[in-house]
């Protein structure tokens, strides 16, 4: 049975064998994804930290955090995940306003009408 390489092994021109530790992360159809990891880490890092992890678990949280990173460092070239974080927390505290905003007018509605069924 003949194997489909793996989006790693088809970028470095290499047979794809069942022991390659890449290619449950980087699918053939998915080359983009690697090549944007390969850009941020290389291919040896990515190797080291996995050879350097024993649980299945941590090795597959360890790559979505590569491969997250290095596709937010091509949307964001310049700040990378540091610019998707500064939204996040923007769009949180926006979020928490409102929430309060929102607690604070109930609470004033409570106050009109104490009787009110809940």
């Amino acid at each position: 049975m003949s194997r489909v390489s793996c989006a790693a092994c088809k970028y470095q021109r290499k047979k794809c064998t069942s022991e390659c530790v890449l290619a449950p992360y980087f699918p053939a159809n998915q080359p983009k994804k690697f090549q944007n990891a390969h850009r941020l880490f290389g291919v040896r890092n990515m190797v080291k930290i996995l050879d350097e992890l024993k649980d299945e678990d941590q090795k597959s949280d360890a790559m979505k955090s590569i491969i997250f990173e290095s596709d937010m460092r091509e949307k964001f070239p310049v700040y990378g995940c540091v610019e998707c974080i500064s939204y996040l927390r923007q769009q949180l505290q926006i979020n928490l306003q409102e929430l309060q905003d929102v607690q604070s007018q109930l609470e004033f509605y409570r106050q009109q009408y104490p009787n009110f069924d809940r």
